[in-house]
Order: structure tokens, then C-alpha cells, then sequence
């Protein structure tokens, strides 16, 4: 059930709600008012489109209170703070050895999960390692998977760095694959949803803003994701990740012992405009 309810009282029968649905399945009833027939329900995408726009909160589905969402009037960042944060963005490689706090934690995960999936699926999986000693014991059991893999020369071709990255965290402590962070965040999907890889890359950029927002670093483990995934996927089931899907991206995170002063000069934008 939608539990697709009009406030009459506040409901200026502007239409909106109408039109703005993606799958048309809103109308106006005799008297003038919204309303959604219970054979059109299974056809909703659940984006909520109708209960955001509606400029009298007069709209509430799925038993939600509109007077418990944010109001957008006035609440957007300036564009050239945006910009700044867009541009400044910077993979950070060294972390302080401390946790972030949980409040901060949870708050990072709940506005990346607002990011945008195929279809409204919303079936973004994040896996985390909310603490240092978790991403500690993860490393050890990469490290040691990795030097087995080694032992028995069955590194696929390729993927032979892995062999030099396993013998610098040995021999010198240097941790070229978690890079020392102390929080860890899988973002995977199933696979039989519209679009799994965007929709997980997506969150986990929209993620990673919020995070440096927040004075939070960032980097994308492209060598975490394929010693979990590739070359180790017995850790999978350990880190519950479920059978069925698809790891998107890993990404490290902590608290930043780097700051940087400036934003970068990149080149022009590589445009081609269609005549």
C-alpha cells in the first residue's frame, strides 16, 4: 500500500503532483483533489517526486510527514562554494589513526544513500569497516592471502604488483592498498538491478563530497576492490557481502593528516559539441 494521502485542508489543487509523476499514475478526482487508484499502485517507482513538490506539504505517501523533510528554499550551497569543493576535491593517501566520530560516521553513509539508482531501486549495499582495528585485521588477512598466492605462483597475470605490495606492508609497513586508513566503504548491488555499477559509483561519489565537506578524505581503492574481489573473494562472505552482488567500489576514509592549500589547473575540458 502507497498510503497516498491528501491533506484537503492545505491542498490548493495546484496539479503538480499530477503532472510530475514519472509514471502518470496520479489524477484529479471529481472533487478536485489528487488521488492514486489502487490497481495503479504496483506501477509506482517510489521516488517520492509528489511528496517533494508539492509547494503545501499537502501530499504524504508511504505514511510520511512532510514537515520532517529539509525545505530547499534557501538551503543549496553558492555555486562557487560548490565549485570549490568540486574542483579542491583531493585523493587523500595519509590518515590520522584515529576513528571519526559514529554521529559523523552515520550521517555520511544515510546522505550518500540518497544518491540516484536506475529505475528508483535503490539497492545500494554498503559494507563498512566503521573502525580502525576492523580495516587492521582486514589488511592482515589480504596481506597473508596475498603471500599464499605468492607461495604458490598463482597471482593471475597482470597482478603480479600485488607480490611488491604485500612485501612493502611485510618488510617496511608501507600500505599501498588500505593506504592506512582507518574506515573502509564496499558499495555493491545486485546484479539483476537496472544499472549496479553506476548506481554504486554514484553513491559512493556523492559520498565522497559530502565527506570532504565535512573535512573528511577520501580515496578510491581500485587495488582494494580487485584483492577482495579478484584475487581474494573468500573474504567476500566474511565482509557479508552478498552472492548475488556486484561490487561497485571500495573507498578509504578518515580523518585527513594532510591538508592541501589550492585547487589544481587541469587542462581544458575535452569537449566535442554535436552540430
Amino acid at each position: 500500500m502507497l498510503d497516498f494521502k491528501i491533506n484537503k485542508q492545505s491542498c490548493t489543487r495546484c496539479g503538480q503532483c499530477v503532472t510530475e509523476c514519472p509514471t502518470r499514475i496520479i489524477a484529479m478526482e471529481e472533487d478536485g483533489f489528487p488521488s492514486i487508484t489502487i490497481e495503479k499502485e504496483t506501477l509506482c517507482y517510489k521516488c517520492q517526486h509528489c511528496f517533494a513538490i508539492c509547494p503545501t506539504a499537502s501530499v504524504s505517501i508511504f505514511g510520511l510527514d512532510p514537515t520532517n523533510s529539509y525545505s530547499l528554499a534557501g538551503g543549496y550551497p553558492e555555486p562557487e562554494k560548490l565549485e570549490t569543493l568540486i574542483k579542491g576535491r583531493r585523493s587523500v593517501r595519509r590518515y590520522k589513526h584515529e576513528n571519526l566520530d559514529p554521529e559523523l560516521f552515520q550521517r555520511l553513509l544515510e546522505v550518500a544513500w540518497h544518491a540516484p539508482t536506475g529505475v528508483n531501486s535503490r539497492q545500494v549495499h554498503f559494507t563498512v569497516l566503521d573502525n580502525k582495528d576492523k580495516v587492521a585485521q582486514l589488511r592482515n588477512e589480504v596481506i597473508a592471502g596475498l603471500a599464499r598466492l605468492v607461495k604458490e605462483n598463482t597471482l593471475p597475470e597482470g597482478m603480479e604488483s600485488f607480490a611488491n605490495f604485500a612485501r612493502m606492508w611485510e618488510e617496511q609497513h608501507i600500505d599501498v592498498i588500505f593506504r592506512g586508513a582507518p574506515h573502509l566503504l564496499i558499495a555493491s548491488a545486485p546484479k539483476g538491478v537496472a544499472s549496479p555499477m553506476p548506481d554504486c559509483l554514484i553513491a559512493l561519489s556523492y559520498f565522497e563530497l559530502f565527506a570532504q565537506a565535512n573535512g573528511v578524505g577520501t580515496v578510491w581503492s581500485g587495488l582494494a576492490k580487485s584483492a577482495i574481489n579478484d584475487l581474494l573473494p573468500e573474504i567476500r562472505p566474511r565482509l557479508g557481502i552478498p552472492d548475488d552482488h556486484l561490487i561497485g567500489y571500495v573507498m578509504a576514509f578518515g580523518k585527513p593528516a594532510v591538508h592541501f592549500a589550492r585547487t589544481v589547473q587541469h587542462v581544458p575540458a575535452l569537449i566535442h559539441r554535436v552540430l
